[in-house]
């Protein structure tokens, strides 16, 4: 292994992840990021027909004569070409086409996780802008959008004002126009917090390039005076009558001033827009600004000045970085997926300042709404709450889509570059509002949360590459504490092999040689000296088996969670973890297992793990659980009582549990949908379901409760074989502490993601 693979990847604040994990993800499998999926059957020679020859003539004629049923006839509507030459990689510089394709790659992946929007990457082999502009002007046929992305200034500038001249499509540089828009959101709110007008702000931006130029554009579109912003470039101040390093896009922002450095600019200065590099700004900066300073520090990945730094010297400051571990980042994220997803559902020619403004605009105003449940624990314990260190919502915030799309939407329609009106933008608010899966937001801030409020896990099999891998990726994602069980020598030789460092944090347990042996063994017969095992059984087991040590660990508080299952059958782990933990009072200790589909979103699948034949009031108590756990996901349970049978057809005798499940839920008054017996099919297909007017089941169930494990087993193990969904799990749920095991076979995402979710359940406990 090369030295270039073993480095960690950014500083030793920011580096969450190494070289080797990168490129491990962008070669396993199918090499890249993105795939084309179809969305109709093509399975019999007819549907061939229908969907090629000769079937496809019918819409080509169509198109034909009405060049707008192409939206409807073709992808074009939720297409958006995510374009670029490679000359301005990130802060990497000039890669050259070839090597950004990765970034283009993970921008159309942003697309669709956030937006829904399908997007192809498309790498133009030339730096010459005429070149450039004809490769793309030829698109628009293909395309509902253009995303230009990581192109040098200034010919960004041109390239851009030349496409939105020759298409009738969407163009949007996202490096100048998406940072420009979510900064400017902040500003708002920053400006509201501190009792100042936009108008009166004074504003000091360092750095003129893509962005900064495209900062100063919004803010004036905005309402801020020209005659108030100060542009700083490396050589100081852009003034009227400078000629050292000037262009017509930094000329357009020069004003009259005898100010020439970046620290006479700053000296009274209301606000600071840095796009600029580490360091720019100093303390004396800072403390000459005026009363409650606002400062984007936006140079990544270090900002011009830190929060510490400036508030060390000015506590009244109002601070946001481009960094994700400072409150306030400013995160394009929170912009371009939902701009384009407005301009595509309308049809826009064009993305303009209108749409921009409104899209900072519906974003200021989200971040002063009350924060979902589920959003503000990722705040570390703060809370997120409209104020200095909430000014921008937080990127997976499940509102964002319905709030800064329709605002997109509407002001293309209120300027007249709408092609499709929506004439209610109400229903379209709560149509995007229900079209991404909460559940994967969920998980997504279960992660940030874990950030904010880290814990110690128990990796049980801690000898094996794989537990070690997940160990080492848990500690430097700023999870907490990992616990490695096993011996010193194996774990050290096995990570010597492996060339990663073993991060500083990261703690191994011999189970033979611990302190805590004999208080474990004590904990494990005061429990079980009943039930056959004399002390010296005990002392055995803590000294020879991994998951009973790692279980008196969890029972006992010297470990907040535990993940385990690699090298043992679900069966064997639990029957040794469960020698030291019990089940909580009053509820069932169930296996749940969370299949996440692209199309039908997440559904949970229960009991997958623990009770062959459930009785009926193990199976409402399933219900009953899988329903709390899925609003803890921000999903509306609805649970269906899976079966072969439907209401009684055809008819059976094993589907007595089931019914009297539904009757027992009935006594219980229970606060979610549930019905049953039906059959799978029933409960995910509308059409099918609308047969039986009388089913309580107002949409597709996202909880299927099975009749007994092998057909649980059966779903859980074939579909993601079978199908593009993805199964997490199964997860327990209903023992006293957390503890989590994978299966046999699990990938090192696997074991993480599942030591993270057990970490997490001892954060709401």
């Amino acid at each position: 292994m090369d030295d270039a693979k073993k480095m960690p990847v950014g500083d030793t604040r920011t580096a969450r992840i190494t070289a080797e994990e990168a490129l491990a993800l962008h070669a396993e499998g199918k090499p890249g990021k993105l795939e084309i999926r179809l969305t109709k059957p093509l399975t019999t020679a007819r549907d061939l027909s229908l969907a090629y020859s000769p079937g496809v003539a019918e819409p080509c004629l169509h198109i034909h004569r009405d060049p707008a049923l192409a939206y409807d006839y073709t992808a074009k509507g939720n297409m958006v070409a995510v374009i670029s030459n490679g000359t301005a990689v990130l802060g990497l510089g000039n890669l050259g086409a070839l090597a950004s394709k990765p970034v283009m790659e993970g921008k159309a992946a942003l697309f669709k996780r956030f937006a829904d929007v399908d997007a192809i990457d498309l790498c133009i082999s030339t730096e010459d802008v005429d070149e450039f502009v004809n490769a793309v002007r030829y698109l628009g046929p293909s395309f509902g959008g253009i995303n230009l992305e990581d192109i040098k200034a200034p010919e960004c500038f041109v390239i851009e004002q030349r496409l939105r001249e020759l298409m009738d499509i969407p163009v949007f540089h996202d490096d100048q126009h998406g940072t420009a828009i979510v900064a400017a959101a902040g500003l708002i709110n920053a400006c509201h917090l501190t009792g100042r007008a936009l108008s009166e702000t004074r504003l000091v931006i360092n750095g003129a390039g893509s962005a900064a130029i495209a900062c100063a554009e919004l803010v004036k579109a905005m309402g801020m005076k020209p005659e108030n912003i100060l542009m700083c470039d490396t050589k100081g101040v852009l003034y009227r009558g400078r000629e050292q390093g000037m262009n017509q896009w930094k000329s357009a922002h020069a004003v009259t001033t005898d100010r020439r450095t970046l620290a006479q600019a700053l000296e009274g200065a209301d606000a600071f827009f840095g796009l600029s590099v580490k360091g720019a700004v100093t303390a004396d900066m800072v403390r000459a600004m005026a009363p409650n300073p606002i400062i984007f520090a936006m140079a990544n990945p270090d900002p011009e000045i830190t929060p510490d730094e400036a508030r060390a010297v000015r506590p009244d400051v109002i601070i946001a970085t481009g960094r994700s571990d400072y409150p306030n980042q400013v995160n394009n994220v929170l912009g371009f997926p939902f701009i384009f997803r407005g301009a595509l559902d309308v049809r826009a020619s064009t993305i303009n300042d209108a749409m921009k403004v409104a899209a900072a605009e519906a974003l200021a105003m989200l971040a002063r709404e009350d924060v979902p449940e589920e959003v503000a624990g990722a705040g570390g314990g703060k809370g997120l709450r409209f104020g200095p260190e909430y000014i921008i919502p937080h990127a997976f915030d499940p509102r964002l889509i319905a709030r800064v799309s329709p605002a997109v939407a509407r002001a293309a329609m209120e300027t007249g570059v709408a092609r499709r009106p929506l004439p209610d933008l109400n229903r379209y608010s709560r149509g995007l509002a229900g079209r991404l899966d909460a559940a994967v937001n969920a998980l997504e801030i279960i992660t940030e949360r874990l950030k904010a409020n880290p814990r110690k896990v128990v990796f049980a099999e801690g000898e094996e590459e794989k537990v070690i891998r997940a160990a080492i990726a848990y500690r430097q994602s700023g999870y907490g504490t990992p616990v490695l069980v096993g011996r010193e020598d194996r774990i050290n030789a096995t990570v010597a092999a492996l060339g990663i460092p073993l991060p500083e944090g990261v703690e191994i347990h011999n189970a033979r040689l611990s302190d805590s042996n004999r208080r474990y063994a004590e904990h494990l017969y005061a429990r079980k000296q009943r039930q056959g095992f004399l002390f010296r059984d005990c002392q055995r087991l803590v000294n020879q088996d991994r998951n009973a040590f790692g279980a008196c660990m969890v029972a006992l508080g010297d470990a907040d969670a535990m993940v385990s299952g690699i090298t043992r059958s679900t069966n064997d782990t639990l029957e040794n973890v469960r020698l030291a933990i019990d089940t909580a009072p009053e509820t069932v200790l169930f296996g749940l297992t969370l299949m996440l589909a692209r199309r039908s979103g997440t559904v949970l699948v229960a009991d997958t793990a623990i009770h062959e034949r459930p009785d009926a009031a193990t199976l409402a108590g399933i219900a009953i659980q899988s329903a709390a756990e899925a609003r803890k996901l921000g999903l509306t349970p609805r649970v269906a009582f899976l079966s072969f049978s439907t209401f009684g057809d055809p008819g059976g005798t094993i589907t007595g549990p089931l019914r009297e499940a539904v009757r027992l839920l009935d006594q219980k008054g229970v606060d979610f949908e549930y019905d049953g017996e039906m059959a799978a099919d029933v409960a995910l297909n509308p059409q099918l379901r609308a047969l039986y007017p009388f089913c309580r089941l107002t949409g597709p169930a996202n909880i299927l409760v099975m009749p007994g494990l092998h057909a649980a087993h059966i779903l859980t193990k074939a579909v993601p074989h079978l199908t593009s969904a993805t199964t997490i799990g199964p997860l327990l749920v209903g023992l006293e502490k957390p503890v989590q095991l994978v299966n046999m076979g699990s990938t090192v995402t696997q074991i993480l993601e599942m030591a993270c979710l057990a970490a997490h359940a001892s954060i709401r406990r």
